[in-house]
């Protein structure tokens, strides 16, 4: 399963996601406004944490690691679409990042 080149990226993407989603709720704690940013925060927090579980569960080829991989696709998908409302650039390279993440997830969830 792991020298499978979809598993592969979706695991990179998984980690790039990760990433910027701590990234972005770093960054968004020193907005002027944090509390505009709320939602922002907590989805980028859940998502990071959902990504980094779904690339353990691939990289260990666990039994549920496709089920969980349509998890992690609607919560990058709903984490994209948040920092997609906001202007800062972190926020929009935060969406960038959950939505090629959640295209990568379903993917492997089909």
């Amino acid at each position: 399963m792991l020298n499978d080149t979809a598993y592969q990226t979706c695991i990179q993407a998984c980690l790039d996601c990760a990433m910027t989603c701590e990234a972005c709720a770093s960054a968004c704690l020193q907005e002027q406004d944090v509390k505009m940013m709320a939602r922002c925060i907590t989805l980028d927090r859940e998502c990071a944490d959902l990504c980094l579980l779904a690339a353990r569960l691939m990289a260990r080829e666990a039994e549920n690691a496709q089920a969980f991989c349509r998890l992690c696709a609607d919560i990058c998908r709903a984490c994209g679409e948040e920092c997609g409302k906001h202007e800062a650039e972190h926020c929009q390279a935060c969406s960038r990042a959950c939505l090629a993440c959640a295209e990568e997830c379903a993917r492997m969830a089909a």
